[in-house]
């Protein structure tokens, strides 16, 4: 195994990272997890094949969506975040069941383990929040062995979720230089530009989940006490009364569009899989 040495990050991106990790600590990102989306990952588990013996690592796992099941699954998993409040969650949800895996806090365009150590590497909409894309898919490949298997979970940008991001923009704080919107690892072009001829056996498959609220200012109001982007889109308006009705208006507005009669919405993904080549 070759030992990898990152450089030092830079001080805007040590900031830039800092400011990511309280994100995701805001709010109740199990909840979300447990919830809203709690079956995606068993369907990477599902679609990586993951089982008894393999090295699994989950990238920007949160709470232990995937990292779990694949721990029941027999697999050797690590997962890895930037939020070590997310990571603590995941191992009191994991202990609760009786299962042991290993919680490493990592950045995911920066991850601390050598090259080719593991035999599938996965990600259920958590590295599509790293900003700088590239970075982060040259990461994932690089830990994954020849032959082993990626599996990856994206929101899609004309999806619900990548449309919940569009509506936030105007109220949000413009992104750093550099930065990349996450929903973009949804468009299978942008991924497959990201990853290049260091994969084959690329399969991709739209889906979506099912979701139910009885209103959608219910669900406007989850996304405002759970979810970090959202609670973070929401402060920095905190002082304009008329934007934030305005915001509260566009979250109800889209997600009464997007629901059936009975409260039931789908929000659409992108699941890939891939072999690295090599």
């Amino acid at each position: 195994m070759t030992t990898h040495t990152q450089a030092p990050p830079t001080a805007d991106d040590a900031a830039l990272k800092a400011k990511h990790a309280a994100m995701w600590a805001l709010g109740d990102y199990a909840a979300v997890a447990r919830e809203l989306i709690p079956e995606l990952g068993h369907v990477l588990v599902d679609a990586c094949d993951i089982g008894p013996g393999q090295r699994v690592l989950d990238v920007a796992a949160g709470t232990g969506n995937v990292a779990i099941p694949a721990t029941r699954a027999g697999a050797e998993v690590t997962a890895s975040d930037l939020a070590p409040e997310l990571l603590d969650i995941g191992r009191r949800l994991a202990e609760d069941v009786g299962l042991a895996l290993e919680w490493r806090r990592a950045d995911a365009e920066a991850l601390p383990f050598g090259d080719a150590s593991f035999d599938v590497v996965t990600s259920s909409v958590g590295v599509m929040f790293a900003p700088h894309h590239q970075v982060a898919a040259d990461e994932l490949v690089r830990v994954l062995r020849p032959g082993g298997r990626l599996g990856l979970v994206a929101w899609t940008p004309a999806g619900f979720i990548g449309q919940m991001f569009a509506t936030m923009k105007p109220y949000a704080a413009p992104p750093p230089p550099g930065a990349q919107p996450p929903p973009l690892w949804g468009d299978e072009s942008h991924v497959r530009a990201l990853l290049g001829d260091r994969i084959d056996a690329v399969a991709t498959e739209k889906r979506s989940v099912t979701v139910h609220f009885a209103r959608p200012e219910d669900f406007r109001d989850f996304f405002k006490r759970a979810y970090g982007p959202t609670i973070v889109t929401y402060r920095g308006i905190a002082d304009d009364p008329d934007r934030v009705a305005a915001l509260d208006s566009a979250l109800s507005e889209l997600a009464r569009a997007a629901m059936d009669e009975r409260g039931w919405m789908r929000w659409e993904y992108l699941l890939l899989t891939a072999t690295r080549t090599g």
